[in-house]
Protein backbone atom coordinates (compact mmCIF):
# COMPACT_ATOMS: atom_id res chain seq x y z
CA UNK A 1 0.00 0.00 0.00
CA UNK A 2 1.41 3.40 -1.01
CA UNK A 3 2.46 5.66 1.82
CA UNK A 4 0.42 8.86 2.18
CA UNK A 5 2.64 11.89 1.72
CA UNK A 6 2.21 14.94 3.93
CA UNK A 7 0.88 17.89 1.91
CA UNK A 8 2.92 21.05 2.57
CA UNK A 9 1.48 24.25 1.10
CA UNK A 10 4.19 26.90 0.53
CA UNK A 11 3.01 30.52 0.36
CA UNK A 12 4.85 32.95 -1.95
CA UNK A 13 3.91 36.65 -1.83
CA UNK A 14 6.87 38.46 -3.44
CA UNK A 15 10.22 38.00 -5.16
CA UNK A 16 12.13 37.92 -1.87
CA UNK A 17 9.84 35.20 -0.48
CA UNK A 18 10.58 33.01 -3.45
CA UNK A 19 14.32 33.64 -3.32
CA UNK A 20 14.42 32.38 0.25
CA UNK A 21 11.99 29.48 -0.12
CA UNK A 22 13.13 28.09 -3.48
CA UNK A 23 15.68 25.65 -1.96
CA UNK A 24 13.07 24.53 0.59
CA UNK A 25 10.58 23.94 -2.24
CA UNK A 26 13.14 21.77 -4.05
CA UNK A 27 13.82 19.84 -0.83
CA UNK A 28 10.09 19.27 -0.25
CA UNK A 29 9.60 18.24 -3.89
CA UNK A 30 12.43 15.72 -3.62
CA UNK A 31 11.35 14.28 -0.26
CA UNK A 32 9.61 10.92 -0.48
CA UNK A 33 7.31 11.70 2.44
CA UNK A 34 6.20 15.18 1.33
CA UNK A 35 3.94 16.60 -1.38
CA UNK A 36 4.56 20.20 -2.42
CA UNK A 37 1.69 22.62 -2.95
CA UNK A 38 2.31 26.25 -3.99
CA UNK A 39 0.02 29.25 -3.57
CA UNK A 40 1.08 32.61 -5.00
CA UNK A 41 -0.28 35.97 -3.84
CA UNK A 42 0.80 39.55 -3.20
CA UNK A 43 2.93 40.91 -6.05
CA UNK A 44 3.76 37.49 -7.50
CA UNK A 45 0.91 37.54 -10.09
CA UNK A 46 1.08 41.28 -10.84
CA UNK A 47 2.40 42.44 -14.21
CA UNK A 48 3.87 45.71 -12.94
CA UNK A 49 6.06 43.75 -10.52
CA UNK A 50 7.32 41.45 -13.26
CA UNK A 51 4.91 38.51 -12.70
CA UNK A 52 7.39 36.59 -10.58
CA UNK A 53 4.98 33.63 -10.60
CA UNK A 54 6.22 32.96 -14.16
CA UNK A 55 9.72 32.46 -12.78
CA UNK A 56 8.31 29.92 -10.31
CA UNK A 57 6.65 27.97 -13.14
CA UNK A 58 9.77 28.13 -15.31
CA UNK A 59 11.76 26.66 -12.42
CA UNK A 60 9.54 23.58 -12.55
CA UNK A 61 7.17 24.21 -9.66
CA UNK A 62 3.42 23.77 -10.15
CA UNK A 63 1.22 26.60 -8.93
CA UNK A 64 -1.78 25.12 -7.14
CA UNK A 65 -3.51 28.35 -6.17
CA UNK A 66 -3.44 32.08 -6.89
CA UNK A 67 -4.74 34.85 -4.66
CA UNK A 68 -5.39 38.35 -5.99
CA UNK A 69 -5.65 40.56 -2.92
CA UNK A 70 -3.72 43.80 -3.46
CA UNK A 71 -5.86 46.93 -3.31
CA UNK A 72 -4.32 49.80 -5.30
CA UNK A 73 -3.23 52.93 -3.49
CA UNK A 74 -0.06 52.02 -1.60
CA UNK A 75 -1.31 53.84 1.49
CA UNK A 76 -1.92 52.45 4.99
CA UNK A 77 -5.66 51.97 4.46
CA UNK A 78 -5.08 50.04 1.21
CA UNK A 79 -2.66 47.74 3.06
CA UNK A 80 -5.19 47.17 5.86
CA UNK A 81 -8.00 46.41 3.41
CA UNK A 82 -5.73 44.10 1.40
CA UNK A 83 -5.22 42.01 4.53
CA UNK A 84 -9.00 41.65 4.80
CA UNK A 85 -9.36 40.60 1.16
CA UNK A 86 -6.47 38.19 1.63
CA UNK A 87 -8.06 36.43 4.60
CA UNK A 88 -11.17 35.72 2.52
CA UNK A 89 -9.30 34.48 -0.55
CA UNK A 90 -6.71 32.44 1.37
CA UNK A 91 -9.53 30.75 3.28
CA UNK A 92 -10.97 29.57 -0.04
CA UNK A 93 -7.63 28.26 -1.30
CA UNK A 94 -6.57 26.49 1.90
CA UNK A 95 -10.02 24.91 2.24
CA UNK A 96 -9.83 23.64 -1.35
CA UNK A 97 -6.25 22.34 -1.13
CA UNK A 98 -6.75 20.63 2.27
CA UNK A 99 -3.06 20.92 3.16
CA UNK A 100 -1.56 19.22 6.20
CA UNK A 101 0.92 22.06 6.86
CA UNK A 102 1.00 25.65 5.60
CA UNK A 103 4.56 26.99 5.36
CA UNK A 104 4.84 30.77 5.83
CA UNK A 105 8.00 32.88 5.69
CA UNK A 106 8.81 36.27 7.13
CA UNK A 107 6.75 39.31 7.99
CA UNK A 108 4.68 40.46 5.01
CA UNK A 109 1.10 41.63 5.58
CA UNK A 110 0.01 39.16 2.88
CA UNK A 111 1.59 36.39 4.96
CA UNK A 112 -0.35 37.59 8.01
CA UNK A 113 -3.61 37.32 6.05
CA UNK A 114 -2.71 33.77 5.01
CA UNK A 115 -1.79 32.88 8.59
CA UNK A 116 -5.11 34.11 9.97
CA UNK A 117 -7.04 32.14 7.34
CA UNK A 118 -5.02 28.97 7.96
CA UNK A 119 -5.34 29.22 11.73
CA UNK A 120 -9.12 29.56 11.64
CA UNK A 121 -9.31 26.59 9.28
CA UNK A 122 -7.42 24.53 11.88
CA UNK A 123 -4.39 24.16 9.62
CA UNK A 124 -1.00 23.48 11.14
CA UNK A 125 1.30 26.45 10.44
CA UNK A 126 5.09 26.37 10.16
CA UNK A 127 6.87 29.75 10.19
CA UNK A 128 10.32 30.54 8.76
CA UNK A 129 12.28 33.61 10.00
CA UNK A 130 10.32 34.20 13.19
CA UNK A 131 11.89 35.76 16.28
CA UNK A 132 13.77 38.50 14.41
CA UNK A 133 13.72 42.19 15.26
CA UNK A 134 13.32 45.05 12.77
CA UNK A 135 11.54 48.34 12.15
CA UNK A 136 8.27 49.12 10.34
CA UNK A 137 4.97 47.23 10.76
CA UNK A 138 6.98 44.14 9.79
CA UNK A 139 8.04 43.80 13.44
CA UNK A 140 4.46 43.39 14.68
CA UNK A 141 3.44 41.25 11.72
CA UNK A 142 6.32 38.82 12.23
CA UNK A 143 5.57 38.29 15.91
CA UNK A 144 1.84 37.90 15.24
CA UNK A 145 2.57 35.15 12.72
CA UNK A 146 4.86 33.47 15.25
CA UNK A 147 2.08 33.44 17.84
CA UNK A 148 -0.26 31.72 15.36
CA UNK A 149 2.41 29.27 14.17
CA UNK A 150 2.68 25.73 15.55
CA UNK A 151 6.28 25.11 14.44
CA UNK A 152 9.21 27.46 13.89
CA UNK A 153 12.29 27.65 11.65
CA UNK A 154 14.17 30.77 12.85
CA UNK A 155 17.19 32.05 10.95
CA UNK A 156 19.61 32.60 13.83
CA UNK A 157 20.28 31.30 17.32
CA UNK A 158 19.29 34.68 18.76
CA UNK A 159 15.95 34.53 16.95
CA UNK A 160 15.38 31.01 18.29
CA UNK A 161 16.09 32.26 21.82
CA UNK A 162 13.68 35.19 21.34
CA UNK A 163 10.92 32.78 20.23
CA UNK A 164 11.43 30.72 23.38
CA UNK A 165 11.28 33.90 25.49
CA UNK A 166 8.01 34.79 23.72
CA UNK A 167 6.52 31.59 25.12
CA UNK A 168 6.99 29.27 22.13
CA UNK A 169 7.77 25.71 23.23
CA UNK A 170 11.42 24.72 22.58
CA UNK A 171 10.28 21.42 21.05
CA UNK A 172 8.46 23.36 18.31
CA UNK A 173 11.64 25.21 17.24
CA UNK A 174 12.87 22.64 14.75
CA UNK A 175 15.80 24.03 12.75
CA UNK A 176 17.91 27.18 12.61
CA UNK A 177 19.20 29.02 9.54
CA UNK A 178 17.93 31.04 6.57
CA UNK A 179 17.43 28.86 3.48
CA UNK A 180 18.46 31.65 1.10
CA UNK A 181 22.01 30.85 2.12
CA UNK A 182 21.67 27.46 0.43
CA UNK A 183 21.55 29.22 -2.94
CA UNK A 184 24.05 31.92 -2.01
CA UNK A 185 26.71 29.46 -0.85
CA UNK A 186 26.21 27.30 -3.94
CA UNK A 187 26.18 29.70 -6.88
CA UNK A 188 29.72 31.08 -6.80
CA UNK A 189 30.56 34.61 -7.81
CA UNK A 190 30.38 34.52 -11.61
CA UNK A 191 27.51 33.16 -13.74
CA UNK A 192 28.17 32.19 -17.38
CA UNK A 193 26.94 35.63 -18.47
CA UNK A 194 25.49 38.83 -17.05
CA UNK A 195 23.43 39.42 -20.18
CA UNK A 196 20.27 39.04 -18.08
CA UNK A 197 20.86 42.56 -16.77
CA UNK A 198 20.22 44.01 -20.21
CA UNK A 199 17.25 41.84 -21.17
CA UNK A 200 15.04 43.64 -18.63
CA UNK A 201 14.79 47.15 -17.25
CA UNK A 202 16.18 50.36 -18.68
CA UNK A 203 19.08 52.76 -18.37
CA UNK A 204 22.84 52.40 -18.26
CA UNK A 205 24.60 49.30 -19.53
CA UNK A 206 26.29 47.48 -16.66
CA UNK A 207 29.87 46.36 -17.14
CA UNK A 208 30.31 43.91 -14.28
CA UNK A 209 34.09 44.18 -14.62
CA UNK A 210 33.69 47.71 -13.26
CA UNK A 211 32.67 48.63 -9.68
CA UNK A 212 28.91 49.11 -9.28
CA UNK A 213 26.35 49.71 -6.53
CA UNK A 214 23.18 47.71 -5.93
CA UNK A 215 20.32 49.81 -4.48
CA UNK A 216 17.00 48.65 -3.04
CA UNK A 217 14.85 51.07 -1.04
CA UNK A 218 11.40 50.13 0.28
CA UNK A 219 8.96 52.25 2.31
CA UNK A 220 9.06 52.13 6.10
CA UNK A 221 5.31 51.96 6.71
CA UNK A 222 5.45 53.39 10.24
CA UNK A 223 7.06 56.50 8.75
CA UNK A 224 4.43 56.95 6.04
CA UNK A 225 4.63 60.44 4.55
CA UNK A 226 8.42 60.75 4.86
CA UNK A 227 9.38 58.28 2.11
CA UNK A 228 9.62 60.95 -0.64
CA UNK A 229 12.16 62.92 1.39
CA UNK A 230 14.11 59.76 2.18
CA UNK A 231 14.40 58.57 -1.41
CA UNK A 232 15.30 62.12 -2.53
CA UNK A 233 18.17 62.12 -0.03
CA UNK A 234 19.33 58.72 -1.24
CA UNK A 235 19.14 59.70 -4.92
CA UNK A 236 21.03 62.93 -4.21
CA UNK A 237 23.80 60.93 -2.54
CA UNK A 238 23.97 58.52 -5.47
CA UNK A 239 24.08 61.41 -7.95
CA UNK A 240 26.98 63.01 -6.09
CA UNK A 241 28.94 59.75 -6.24
CA UNK A 242 27.83 58.94 -9.82
CA UNK A 243 28.96 55.33 -9.49
CA UNK A 244 27.49 52.80 -11.92
CA UNK A 245 24.30 51.70 -10.12
CA UNK A 246 21.58 49.04 -10.40
CA UNK A 247 18.38 50.15 -8.67
CA UNK A 248 15.44 47.77 -8.12
CA UNK A 249 11.94 49.24 -7.86
CA UNK A 250 10.36 49.16 -4.36
CA UNK A 251 7.82 46.67 -3.06
CA UNK A 252 4.06 47.37 -2.82
CA UNK A 253 3.94 48.66 0.80
CA UNK A 254 2.29 51.94 1.74
CA UNK A 255 4.46 54.72 0.36
CA UNK A 256 5.88 52.75 -2.57
CA UNK A 257 4.07 54.86 -5.16
CA UNK A 258 5.69 57.97 -3.69
CA UNK A 259 9.12 56.36 -3.94
CA UNK A 260 8.51 55.19 -7.51
CA UNK A 261 7.30 58.65 -8.51
CA UNK A 262 10.41 60.33 -7.11
CA UNK A 263 12.66 57.82 -8.93
CA UNK A 264 10.84 58.51 -12.23
CA UNK A 265 11.13 62.30 -11.76
CA UNK A 266 14.82 61.92 -10.94
CA UNK A 267 15.39 59.78 -14.04
CA UNK A 268 13.50 62.15 -16.35
CA UNK A 269 14.98 65.40 -15.03
CA UNK A 270 18.62 64.34 -14.63
CA UNK A 271 18.98 61.54 -17.25
CA UNK A 272 21.63 59.77 -15.13
CA UNK A 273 24.09 57.93 -17.38
CA UNK A 274 25.19 55.78 -14.45
CA UNK A 275 21.78 54.32 -13.43
CA UNK A 276 19.99 51.14 -14.53
CA UNK A 277 16.46 50.39 -13.23
CA UNK A 278 15.20 46.81 -12.89
CA UNK A 279 11.81 45.43 -11.83
CA UNK A 280 12.59 41.82 -11.07
CA UNK A 281 15.33 39.19 -11.14
CA UNK A 282 15.35 35.44 -10.55
CA UNK A 283 16.69 34.41 -7.11
CA UNK A 284 19.98 33.24 -8.63
CA UNK A 285 20.44 36.34 -10.78
CA UNK A 286 19.72 38.61 -7.82
CA UNK A 287 22.29 36.82 -5.69
CA UNK A 288 24.88 36.95 -8.48
CA UNK A 289 24.39 40.73 -8.65
CA UNK A 290 24.54 41.08 -4.86
CA UNK A 291 27.70 38.96 -4.76
CA UNK A 292 29.46 41.11 -7.37
CA UNK A 293 28.31 44.53 -6.14
CA UNK A 294 31.02 46.78 -4.71
CA UNK A 295 28.47 48.00 -2.16
CA UNK A 296 24.75 47.45 -1.52
CA UNK A 297 22.82 50.54 -0.45
CA UNK A 298 19.26 50.81 0.88
CA UNK A 299 17.03 49.13 3.42
CA UNK A 300 16.29 45.61 2.18
CA UNK A 301 16.61 42.78 4.69
CA UNK A 302 18.48 40.86 1.99
CA UNK A 303 21.36 43.28 2.50
CA UNK A 304 21.55 42.15 6.12
CA UNK A 305 21.20 38.39 5.59
CA UNK A 306 22.07 37.52 1.98
CA UNK A 307 24.96 39.98 1.57
CA UNK A 308 26.58 38.42 4.64
CA UNK A 309 27.16 35.16 2.73
CA UNK A 310 29.35 37.04 0.21
CA UNK A 311 30.88 39.70 2.47
CA UNK A 312 29.40 42.42 0.27
CA UNK A 313 29.74 45.82 2.00
CA UNK A 314 26.36 47.33 2.91
CA UNK A 315 25.13 50.82 3.73
CA UNK A 316 21.81 50.35 5.53
CA UNK A 317 19.74 53.52 5.16
CA UNK A 318 17.09 54.58 7.67
CA UNK A 319 15.16 52.64 10.29
CA UNK A 320 13.43 49.86 8.35
CA UNK A 321 15.87 47.23 9.66
CA UNK A 322 16.39 48.69 13.15
CA UNK A 323 17.41 45.96 15.58
CA UNK A 324 18.04 43.37 12.87
CA UNK A 325 20.95 41.06 13.72
CA UNK A 326 23.81 42.22 11.46
CA UNK A 327 27.28 41.06 10.55
CA UNK A 328 30.30 43.34 10.38
CA UNK A 329 29.62 44.08 6.69
CA UNK A 330 26.78 46.51 7.57
CA UNK A 331 27.01 50.26 8.28
CA UNK A 332 23.71 51.85 9.29
CA UNK A 333 23.08 55.55 8.65
CA UNK A 334 20.10 57.94 8.72
CA UNK A 335 18.36 58.86 5.46
CA UNK A 336 20.50 61.96 4.96
CA UNK A 337 22.59 62.46 1.82
CA UNK A 338 25.82 63.44 3.54
CA UNK A 339 25.71 60.45 5.90
CA UNK A 340 24.91 58.11 2.99
CA UNK A 341 27.72 59.49 0.83
CA UNK A 342 30.28 59.19 3.63
CA UNK A 343 29.22 55.62 4.44
CA UNK A 344 29.38 54.52 0.79
CA UNK A 345 32.86 56.01 0.46
CA UNK A 346 34.03 54.18 3.58
CA UNK A 347 32.57 50.87 2.41
CA UNK A 348 34.09 51.21 -1.06
CA UNK A 349 37.44 51.98 0.51
CA UNK A 350 37.13 48.99 2.86
CA UNK A 351 36.18 46.48 0.19
CA UNK A 352 34.81 43.00 0.82
CA UNK A 353 34.34 41.52 4.28
CA UNK A 354 34.89 37.89 5.29
CA UNK A 355 31.80 35.79 4.44
CA UNK A 356 29.56 35.00 7.42
CA UNK A 357 27.41 32.00 8.37
CA UNK A 358 25.34 34.03 10.86
CA UNK A 359 22.21 33.35 8.76
CA UNK A 360 22.94 29.82 7.56
CA UNK A 361 25.49 27.20 6.57
CA UNK A 362 24.17 26.11 3.17
CA UNK A 363 22.25 23.03 4.34
CA UNK A 364 19.14 24.63 5.83
CA UNK A 365 16.53 23.54 3.25
CA UNK A 366 17.22 19.85 3.76
CA UNK A 367 16.88 20.21 7.53
CA UNK A 368 13.57 22.06 7.12
CA UNK A 369 12.18 19.39 4.76
CA UNK A 370 13.25 16.57 7.07
CA UNK A 371 11.64 18.33 10.04
CA UNK A 372 8.41 18.88 8.09
CA UNK A 373 8.31 15.17 7.25
CA UNK A 374 8.80 14.16 10.88
CA UNK A 375 6.59 16.68 12.68
CA UNK A 376 3.18 15.67 13.96
CA UNK A 377 0.69 18.36 12.85
CA UNK A 378 -1.46 19.73 15.65
CA UNK A 379 -3.98 22.53 16.01
CA UNK A 380 -4.32 23.68 19.62
CA UNK A 381 -1.36 25.83 20.69
CA UNK A 382 -0.08 26.02 24.22
CA UNK A 383 2.53 28.47 25.47
CA UNK A 384 5.61 26.89 26.99
CA UNK A 385 4.90 28.05 30.52
CA UNK A 386 1.27 26.84 30.30
CA UNK A 387 2.51 23.42 29.22
CA UNK A 388 4.96 23.35 32.15
CA UNK A 389 2.20 24.20 34.62
CA UNK A 390 -0.05 21.48 33.19
CA UNK A 391 2.79 18.98 33.38
CA UNK A 392 3.42 19.76 37.05
CA UNK A 393 -0.26 19.71 38.06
Amino acid sequence: MARTRKKVCVLLVDRANYGRLKPVMHAIQDHQDLQLQVVVAGTMPLERFGRAMDIVRNDGFPIDGQVLMELEGSVPISMAKSVGFGVIEFANEFHRLDSDVVLIIGDRYEALAATIAAAFLNKCIAHVQGGEVSGSIDESTRHAISKFAHFHFPSTQRAAAFLARMGERPDTILAVGCPSGDIALEIGRTPPSFDFLHCVGSGARIDIAQPFLLVVFHPTTTEFGDESRQIDELLAALAAIAQLTILLWPNIDAGSDHISKRIRIFRETTAPSWLRLLTNLTPEHYLHVLARASCAVGNSSSFVRDASFFGTPVVLVGDRQNGRECGEHVRQVPALRTAIMEAIALQLEHGRYPPSTLYGDGDVARRIADALAELDPYVQKRLAYVTDVQRRS
